[in-house]
């Protein structure tokens, strides 16, 4: 047979394989990474002074890829599928679930960038290179939710990390930052290599990738592989929960916070842990439901030992420590993570894991606005007084009360008191999703764990409003773009807590 008889004969085969992208679905992932590349570019053409526009240009970006997101409200797509025809696994879905995570992602990235301005310019950190990694590891996150097989999940997760290495050590020269970045690094590469050993357990065991079809396979699977499939179970949880800060996966946590830039701290523990949760939502919930009786118990007890390590860590913190306003922080978002593994933990147990998931999604939107704002902040004062003691904020409704009335609405919120309703209210909701679902003794834990949290949340209110001791730094003027990254998350949090049902209600319509 001749060669173009050949290529005749193959021609139909290759179109019935041939399938479409759905641009729209993959709209919001792909713009961030092309903004990225575009920065990068940009960065080698731009002069010294006109640096600055690339931190417009990533604002701007961002927000256009918020937008995309609006046409893809209230039907589900998906694309990269293993068969044309319906039915088929796939390999992206853009669902309601995808939707809620990529604009929590998104947003974060977008009051981390504005909260980076004044930063960049600053500490003097390399524009282009900042920017781009901020953009890189933003387009992994938001790949992430809409991620529907196991090595689409893994290399999602990886494009995520991977950038915020380099972030957390761009301080050149610095020791701590260089010290802070290797650590993140060396434990990160050890926990994805765990991982994939659980991929490929459970690869063995069912012969696929695509989640759709490794629940569908499981329960079938060759009685001899029961063990080999519980192992891989364990072992593909553990990467997710490095990232999502679980104990005992969370010791990279102090030291990579406090040896970043402020923003880049606030971006790993709201963008970064929510890359890690989606994870863990994906793997248990879409992938291993019939293994229930693995992932369930173990993330009951990892919630219970995270939010208990977090919580008294952060209560022995000394104010007069340096970093101490950071080390807190970083204490404090791994007890937040504890709190938001109950939910998915409770999902094991009930016969509707969406609510469970639901209520995971809202805390982590209420976690994410005041969690940015109080680094903001931070970073605030940091600029006057750069050890970033927690003594250093003493008095501060004395010089910025603007600021540090956002400040303690946004520890209360954290605490779960009022005036933060939507901190409690996120609160209720997840103690609600362990008593539902029979786990009373994790609700116990969850409980003083949140008496204990209070102690260090309100001490660090009242700090806020004692006069000022002798010899205190003279503050700085504020940059307009931290002002107004503090009013924005304030706004945020105040929003939701006059009206808490509708963060429930955004979460809860057919996150699956």
């Amino acid at each position: 047979m001749t060669a173009p008889a050949m290529a005749a004969l193959a021609q139909p085969a290759l179109a019935a394989q041939a399938q479409p992208v759905d641009w729209l679905a993959i709209a919001p992932p792909t713009l961030t990474a092309v903004l990225a590349l575009v920065v990068l570019v940009a960065d080698l053409f731009l002069p010294e002074h006109r640096r600055p526009l690339l931190g417009v240009i990533t604002l701007a970006g961002l927000a256009a890829a918020l937008l995309s997101l609006l046409p893809l409200v209230g039907e589900d797509r998906a694309t990269f599928c293993v068969a044309a025809e319906a039915g088929g696994a796939c390999s992206y879905t853009a669902d309601g679930f995808t939707l809620v995570v990529q604009f929590l992602v998104l947003g974060g990235a977008l009051l981390t960038a504005l909260l980076s301005l004044a930063t960049v310019r600053d500490d003097r950190l390399p524009a282009g290179e900042y920017w781009f990694l901020l953009l890189a590891s933003a387009a992994g996150a938001a790949l992430l939710p809409a991620s529907r097989d196991l090595a689409t999940l893994v290399i999602a997760l990886e494009v995520a990390s991977l950038p915020a290495f380099a972030l957390v050590g761009l301080r050149r020269g610095e020791r701590r930052s260089a010290e802070a970045a290797l650590k993140f690094f060396l434990s990160s590469v050890a926990a994805t290599a765990v991982t994939l050993l659980g991929v490929s357990f459970v690869y063995a065991t069912t012969g696929t990738l695509h989640l759709t079809e490794i629940a569908a396979r499981l329960p079938g699977a060759d009685p001899r592989l029961h063990t080999l499939a519980q192992a891989g179970v364990v072992l593909t949880l553990v990467g997710f929960a490095f990232k999502a800060a679980a104990a005992p996966f969370h010791f990279w946590v102090p030291d990579t916070y406090t040896g970043a830039p402020v923003p880049v701290a606030g971006h790993l523990s709201v963008v970064g842990k929510t890359a890690g949760l989606t994870g863990i939502v994906l793997v248990t919930t879409r992938a291993f439901p019939s293994h229930g009786d693995v992932w369930g118990p173990l993330l009951a007890v990892l919630a219970a030992v995270t939010m208990t390590a977090g919580n008294v860590a952060a209560l022995r913190q000394r104010p007069g420590r340096r970093h101490s306003a950071v080390r807190l922080l970083a204490w404090s978002s791994v007890g937040q993570a504890g709190y938001l593994l109950v939910p998915l933990a409770a999902a094991a147990y009930t016969g509707s894991p969406d609510e469970a998931v639901g209520a995971t999604l809202a805390y982590a939107l209420m976690y994410a606005a005041v969690n940015l704002g109080a680094f903001a902040v931070v970073a605030v004062v940091t600029r006057s007084r750069p050890a970033g003691r927690l003594t250093d904020h003493r008095a501060l409704y004395a010089t910025h009360p603007a600021h540090a009335l956002a400040l303690g609405f946004f520890l209360l919120c954290l605490a779960g008191l009022p005036p933060g309703v939507i901190g409690l209210f996120a609160k209720v909701a997840v103690f609600s999703a362990a008593v539902d679902a029979g786990l009373g003794w994790l609700a116990v834990v969850m409980a003083a764990n949140v008496v204990v949290a209070l102690v260090y949340y309100l001490r660090w209110t009242a700090l806020l409003f004692r006069p000022a001791a002798d010899g205190a730094a003279l503050p700085r003027a504020v940059p307009r773009t931290l002002t107004a990254t503090v009013a924005l998350a304030a706004l945020i949090g105040v929003a939701l807590s006059g009206a808490p049902q509708l963060i429930l209600r955004f979460t809860a319509t057919s996150l699956f």
